[in-house]
C-alpha cells in the first residue's frame, strides 16, 4: 500500500509540473501519449487505493492563470472532458440516444458575450473556475462577428486557433530557430493574451463556437449551432451520429486530418438532446453530456540506429533518437526528439533496441516503448564532452528531470547567431544554409569557426545522408559555398558581426580604405572617426573586435579561403555629395533598399534610418501617406520625393 501511496504522490508532481509548463509557460516537458498514460495510471491508483490528494489533477481543472489581464470568474465551471480511445467505447457511452460528433480543436476555449446584439465580454477558460478578460484581442480575431442580430443576452463558447498555413508563416518570419513555436496551440495561447491588441490582429486567429451557453431555449445542440451560424459565427464541423452511424463518422474525420488547416487533436461526442444530457450532471472533472474521443495513433516497430545528441545555443544537449526508417500517417520517418536524459533512461534507450514509434496527434514523431528493455539493460550513456566543442558536459537534475548542458560559453552552438548572420543575404548570402541547417552541422562537430563552411566538403558522406539532404542539396551547397566565396571587402566586414557596422558603415569604412582589407583590419580609432557618421562607441567596438586575438585567428583563417575582390573606383561624379536621404514605404526602380542605399552612398550621400532636422530628403513614392516618417517630414519642412525623382538626383533618369 505505502508503494502505491508514493506513486500516488509522484505522478500527481510529474503531472502538476506537465501541465504548468503546457498551460503557464507555453511549453513542453513531455509528449501527450506520456501525459494521458501517466494520468490513466494515476486514475487506476487512486480507484485501488481510495486516495485522491488535493492537488490530483483529477480533481482539480487546471491552474490559475498568471498573465497581468484582468480575471473574471465563469458563472458555471468548464470542466474538461473525459475521454477514450476506442470507438466501441463511444458506441457504449452513446447507447441509444442521438448525438453530434464534432472535432476536438486545440487551441484556446473562449466564452464570448453578446449584450443588446453587441460583443461586450471576451474571457478564457483559464482554471475553469476564472478566465483571463481578452476582449479587446478578441475583437481582432478574423472571424468574430462583433454585432449579431439577437438583442437578448448571449453566451457563446468557443475555441480560439490559429491554422497551420498561418503558424508556418510565421515560424517562417522567425530567423532564431528557438525562437520559433512549437506548435499552433502555443503560438495561439499567446497571442490570445497579448497585452498589445494589434500583434493578436496582426497573426489572424480564428473562433469556432462550439456551443451555446446563454440565449433563445432550444431542445437539441444542433439547433444551437444552426442558430449560432444564423447570428454569423463560424462554429466546429459536424455529424449527428446514432450508434450504428458512430464508426462510420469517426472513419470521415480520419480521412480529412491529413489535409485539415486547423488543429485538432481528436473528436468531441456530445448528446444531441440538452435535456437529457442536463439531466446527468457531471462529476468533480468532467461533464456527463460530451466524452473526448483521442486518435488510436499509428504505431511501426524499427530498430534503433543510434542516439544523437544535439547542443543547442541555450547549452542544452537534446538527444534525437535516429532509427531504421518507417512509413507512419502517410509519410517515411527516421527520426524523434527523446527530449531529455531522463526519457533516455525511462525507456532505457541503446543502438539495436528493437523500438514502437508513432506520430502523436498524427503529427510528432514520438517512441512509444523499447521492445528490448528489461532489468538491467544499460541505456545509452550521454556523451562525456560536448559534439561541438569538446567541452567537459554536465548533467542537471531539475525537480526530478535530468538533462545534459554544454557550460562552455565559447561554444560554437551558442554562437549560432553568428554564423546565422554570415551566411545572410546582406553578408555573404550562402543559399542552403538555414538556421536549422547550421544547428545540425554544428551539432555533428563540422562547424567550428566561420571558415569551416567552406570545408564543408570534407563531411559529404554524413551530409548527403541527412534527413532534408541528398546528393544534389549537397551539390547545390557546394555550388553556393564556392560562388559566396568569391566576394567584395564591404560583404565580408558587414559578415562579421562588428557591433554597430551594418551594410552602410561597412560600404563607408571600405571606400575610406579603398577595399584594401589590410588597411581595413588595421583602421584606428582616429581614422574611424574622420570618416562622417562613425562616432566614439562604433569606433572603439571596431578596433576591439581586431585587436581580438581570436577574432584575428579567425578572420586569417576565413581569408584563405575566401578569394577576396580588392578592385576600386574612385568616383568622379558625386551628384549626392553631402546630401543626407531616408527611404521609407515600398520600392519600385530598385530591387530593395539596401540597393537604393547603396547607391546614394556610391554617389556621395548618406541614408539614414529616421527624419530629423539633418535630413534633406524623404524618399516615398507614397507622398499623401500618413506615416509618422512622412508627418515628420512635413513638421519639418523637408522635401518628401518619389524614387523617380531620386534617380534625376542621381543623373540617371527614369530605370526601365
Amino acid at each position: 500500500m505505502e508503494d502505491r501511496r508514493e506513486r500516488i504522490r509522484e505522478l500527481v508532481e510529474q503531472l502538476n509540473e506537465a501541465s504548468r509548463a503546457y498551460y503557464q509557460e507555453d511549453r513542453e516537458i513531455m509528449s501527450n501519449r506520456e501525459y494521458d498514460g501517466l494520468y490513466d495510471e494515476l486514475v487506476r491508483l487512486e480507484e485501488e487505493t481510495g486516495i485522491v490528494l488535493s492537488s490530483s489533477p483529477t480533481v482539480n481543472v487546471g491552474y490559475e492563470v498568471v498573465s497581468s489581464l484582468p480575471k473574471e470568474p465563469h458563472p458555471s465551471p468548464m470542466l474538461s472532458l473525459d475521454k477514450t480511445k476506442e470507438v466501441a467505447a463511444l458506441q457504449d457511452w452513446l447507447g441509444d440516444q442521438e448525438g453530434l460528433l464534432s472535432w476536438k480543436l486545440d487551441g484556446l476555449t473562449i466564452v464570448l458575450t453578446y449584450e443588446n446584439g453587441s460583443l461586450v465580454r471576451a474571457v478564457t477558460r483559464g482554471d475553469g473556475i476564472v478566465g483571463e478578460v481578452i476582449t479587446g484581442n478578441a475583437k481582432t480575431f478574423d472571424n468574430v462577428p462583433l454585432t449579431i442580430p439577437e438583442k437578448g443576452e448571449v453566451v457563446v463558447r468557443g475555441e480560439a486557433v490559429i491554422s497551420y498555413p498561418q503558424f508556418r508563416r510565421i515560424n517562417e518570419s522567425i530567423e532564431d530557430a528557438e525562437a520559433k513555436y512549437k506548435n499552433p496551440r502555443n503560438l495561439c495561447s499567446g497571442t490570445v493574451r497579448q497585452l498589445n491588441s494589434e500583434v493578436t490582429a496582426s497573426r489572424h486567429v480564428l473562433f469556432y463556437a462550439f456551443s451555446l451557453a446563454t440565449g433563445p431555449d432550444m431542445t437539441l445542440r444542433r439547433q444551437q449551432l444552426e442558430w449560432l451560424r444564423e447570428q454569423g459565427f463560424e462554429t466546429v464541423e459536424y455529424i449527428p451520429v446514432n450508434r450504428e452511424s458512430l464508426p462510420d463518422a469517426v472513419k470521415h474525420f480520419a480521412e480529412k486530418i491529413g489535409d485539415y488547416e486547423i488543429p485538432s487533436d481528436g473528436l468531441v461526442l456530445i448528446y444531441d438532446d440538452i435535456a437529457y444530457g442536463r439531466s446527468l450532471g457531471s462529476t468533480a472533472k468532467f461533464p456527463r453530456d460530451s466524452i473526448a474521443f483521442k486518435w488510436q495513433d499509428e504505431m511501426a516497430e524499427t530498430r534503433l540506429q543510434e542516439i544523437l545528441w544535439n547542443p543547442s545555443r541555450t547549452g542544452l544537449i537534446n538527444p534525437i533518437a535516429v532509427f531504421d526508417p518507417v512509413e507512419l500517417e502517410g509519410t517515411t520517418v527516421s527520426r524523434a526528439s527523446v527530449h531529455n536524459v531522463s526519457i533516455v533512461e525511462q525507456l532505457q534507450l541503446a543502438p539495436g533496441d528493437r523500438i514502437r514509434v508513432y506520430k502523436a496527434n498524427m503529427i510528432i514523431p514520438q517512441i512509444e516503448e523499447n521492445l528490448d528493455a528489461k532489468a538491467g539493460h544499460a541505456s545509452a550513456l550521454p556523451p562525456g564532452t560536448c559534439p561541438a566543442c569538446g567541452h567537459e558536459t554536465q548533467i542537471r537534475d531539475e525537480n526530478g528531470i535530468r538533462t545534459l548542458r554544454c557550460p562552455n560559453p565559447d561554444c560554437p552552438a551558442k554562437k549560432i547567431k553568428s554564423f546565422t548572420h554570415f551566411v545572410s543575404r546582406n553578408a555573404m548570402n550562402i543559399e542552403g544554409l538555414s538556421e536549422a541547417t547550421l544547428e545540425k552541422f554544428i551539432g555533428q562537430g563540422m562547424l567550428h569557426e566561420l571558415a569551416d563552411i567552406f570545408r564543408l566538403d570534407r563531411y559529404r558522406e554524413q551530409i548527403v545522408v541527412m534527413e532534408g539532404f541528398g546528393e544534389r542539396s549537397y551539390e547545390n551547397l557546394m555550388e553556393a559555398c564556392k560562388k559566396a566565396a568569391r566576394t567584395t571587402p564591404d560583404r565580408l566586414l558587414y559578415s562579421l558581426g562588428i557591433p554597430g557596422i551594418g551594410t552602410a558603415n561597412s560600404r563607408l569604412i571600405c571606400r575610406e580604405a579603398k577595399n584594401k582589407w589590410d588597411r581595413i583590419q588595421h583602421m584606428t580609432e582616429e581614422d574611424l572617426l574622420n570618416i562622417d557618421g562613425i562616432g566614439d562607441v562604433l569606433a572603439a567596438d571596431y578596433t576591439a573586435f581586431f585587436r581580438d586575438p581570436s577574432n584575428e585567428r579567425a578572420v586569417a583563417d576565413l581569408l584563405e579561403q575566401l578569394d577576396l575582390d580588392e578592385e576600386f573606383e574612385e568616383a568622379q561624379d558625386q551628384p549626392l555629395q553631402g546630401k543626407t536621404f531616408v527611404i521609407t514605404g515600398s520600392l519600385e526602380r530598385f530591387a530593395n533598399r539596401d540597393e537604393a542605399k547603396a547607391k546614394i552612398q556610391q554617389l556621395g550621400g548618406k541614408a539614414a534610418g529616421s527624419v530629423s532636422k539633418k535630413t534633406d530628403y524623404l524618399v516615398n513614392n507614397d507622398i499623401s501617406s500618413g506615416s509618422s516618417k512622412n508627418k515628420k517630414a512635413k513638421e519639418l519642412g523637408i522635401p518628401i520625393i518619389t524614387e523617380d525623382e531620386l534617380l534625376e538626383l542621381m543623373g540617371e533618369g527614369e530605370r526601365e
